[in-house]
């Protein structure tokens, strides 16, 4: 709840939203340019980039965070109120955003909209069904899988072995029941059986495919090299092999242009792609924010959980294949995750604890180094919630100068764009210094195990590395099909910088332990497994759809 004791669908149901015909005018898009989807949605097409590719790009702020706690803490609120923040200051500003999945939705998590004064809207559509967008990835992952389950059944030319089938299925939403399922049963009219799943749909490929691509072109290649399976010879065989990459950019030939809303003070809003960042790369698409640079001079993204999972694998995967040079990266801390990083039970962060506090920066700390190492200018955002006292907020900006940390408190959840302007005016002070130095965490010409070494060593802190036996054969066999010079997306939990949850802080002496990888070669990246991290997550004993309701006049109730 707000200050005012109104909920944030509450607040956005209020808000005076602009026709979205009014925001693109504003944009300079032209007529030819964009599809309406109501009347506060649109989708931009790609020949926008094609018009102002010759165009000087914006600079791009990157928003990441600590580990957080299991309601996370705030990136979309602080990356919404700070392009709210910057237009108010008089620059050209937009943001970037990721579309939220239904799994989280109707979970623990909730939306994924922002919050309070800084949220993007209509947020019932852009929390359910939005443009599509999901629900087009679906159904392109399954028809693949649907293929090459009858390419099998109709005699199996390729020699694809149903033992060695990787192509799983897909839904929007948390189930566990569907991790491990049988398919194929009931005689020869029913396929050929063996054992499969389902994950999450933001888990799958074509998603962070979508996110990678450069354009349509570049889709269609990038889905021609999914591996769906092994021969019993085991070679890999691809989603090309099946002749399938044609129909699936067809599904997809909406889904890869941007969506844009506006969020509560009109601020234009690019919402497109939402893949996780624990176990695949976090970030919205290339196109939105290569689009978004082109129509504004300032763009604000971000990237899942903390520093050490989206803002790695935005700065390591993404800016490599979508060309993207960072300007700028906020790291978001609040005083209740400093707390639970300091020892503090979850249902004990409203109260004040000063010694939890201050041994709970070390986990900021950590991400500060993080981004250091990279050589990027950073800021951090005090993200201030309403139980937050003034001594803890007064300690943390302490520590942070003491360390040379530049800090801001942002109060944009309670006011909007006015409660970030003084992180506006640091962030546009700091670009303006131009002393960044941007640099990778690895080599992709390493080796795979290198690469995963020096992610666990230099972002986690770890010691090392060991990897099981499956993962050192996999590894082999991904040098033999020419795959080694990919960059590496590491699946591991969001609240540790260990691949153990229950390591807050700051863990030391610990090793990360690689069971499993996957190629996702069309994505182009390695995942390499850790821990416990499901690709299927399971809802929680009451889930936050239990909540959800619609009014009378069809308004939704209890979405967040």
């Amino acid at each position: 709840m707000s200050q005012t004791g109104k909920s944030d669908i509450e607040i956005a149901q209020e808000s005076q939203m602009k026709r979205i015909k009014e925001i693109v005018s504003d944009l300079g898009i032209t007529e030819h340019e964009w599809e309406p989807y109501g009347h506060y949605k649109a989708k931009l097409d790609l020949a926008v980039m094609d018009r102002l590719q010759g165009q000087k790009d914006g600079k791009v702020i990157l928003v990441t965070a600590i580990n957080p706690t299991p309601a996370g803490e705030g990136k979309s609120t602080c990356t919404v109120g700070l392009g709210q923040a910057l237009n108010k200051i008089g620059k050209n500003a937009m943001i970037a955003l990721r579309e939220p999945s239904l799994g989280p939705t109707m979970g623990i998590k909730g939306g994924a909209a922002g919050g309070g004064y800084s949220q993007v809207v209509p947020m019932e559509d852009i929390n359910l069904h939005f443009t599509g967008d999901i629900h087009a990835i679906t159904t392109a992952h399954n028809a693949l899988a649907a293929m090459m389950d009858n390419h099998i059944h109709r005699g199996n030319e390729l020699g694809i072995d149903v033992r060695r089938v990787v192509w799983k299925r897909v839904m929007d939403m948390n189930d566990r029941s569907l991790r491990e399922v049988v398919v194929g049963l009931g005689g020869p009219l029913k396929g050929v059986p063996r054992q499969s799943g389902f994950d999450i749909t933001v888990a799958s490929e074509i998603m962070a495919i979508l996110c990678l691509a450069k354009n349509m072109t570049d889709l269609k290649e990038r889905l021609a090299k999914m591996v769906v399976g092994y021969t019993a010879e085991d070679e890999p065989v691809t989603a090309k092999d099946l002749g399938a990459e044609g129909a699936l950019t067809l599904l997809l030939k909406d889904a890869v242009k941007p969506n844009l809303v506006q969020t509560l003070e009109n601020t234009p809003a690019l919402i497109h792609g939402g893949p996780f960042a624990n176990i695949a790369h976090g970030c919205n698409s290339v196109i939105a924010t290569k689009m978004a640079s082109k129509l504004a001079d300032f763009v604000v993204t971000e990237a899942g959980f903390g520093a050490d999972l989206g803002a790695e694998k935005f700065l390591d995967i993404k800016t490599r294949a979508g060309d993207i040079d960072p300007d700028l990266v906020v790291i978001v801390a609040t005083i209740r995750a400093l707390k639970m990083h300091g020892g503090v039970a979850k249902d004990e962060l409203k109260e004040e604890n000063v010694e939890a506090l201050k041994h709970g920066l070390e986990n900021l700390e950590k991400h500060v180094e993080t981004i250091r190492g990279f050589g990027l200018p950073h800021v951090v955002a005090i993200n201030r919630f309403i139980h937050d006292t003034d001594e803890e907020i007064a300690i943390l900006k302490s520590w942070c100068e003491s360390q040379g940390i530049n800090v801001e408190l942002a109060d944009v959840w309670a006011h909007g764009g006015d409660g970030g302007k003084e992180l506006a005016e640091k962030a546009v002070a700091l670009i303006e210094e131009n002393k960044k130095n941007f640099t990778y965490t690895y080599d992709v010409n390493e080796s795979i195990a290198e690469k995963i070494s020096a992610i666990a060593q230099k972002v986690y802190g770890a010691d090392g590395v060991d990897f099981s036996q499956q993962a050192k054969k996999q590894m082999a066999d991904y040098d033999r099909y020419g795959w080694g010079d990919l960059p590496v997306c590491m699946a591991k939990t969001q609240y540790s910088l260990s691949d153990d949850p229950g390591k807050l802080g700051r863990p030391e002496g610990f090793r990360i332990t690689v069971r499993e990888l996957k190629p996702s070669v069309g994505a182009g990246f390695i995942v390499a497994l850790t821990g416990d991290v499901m690709t299927m997550p399971g809802l929680p004993k009451e889930p936050a759809a239990l909540k959800m309701d619609v009014d009378e006049q069809g308004r939704a109730v209890g979405l967040f």
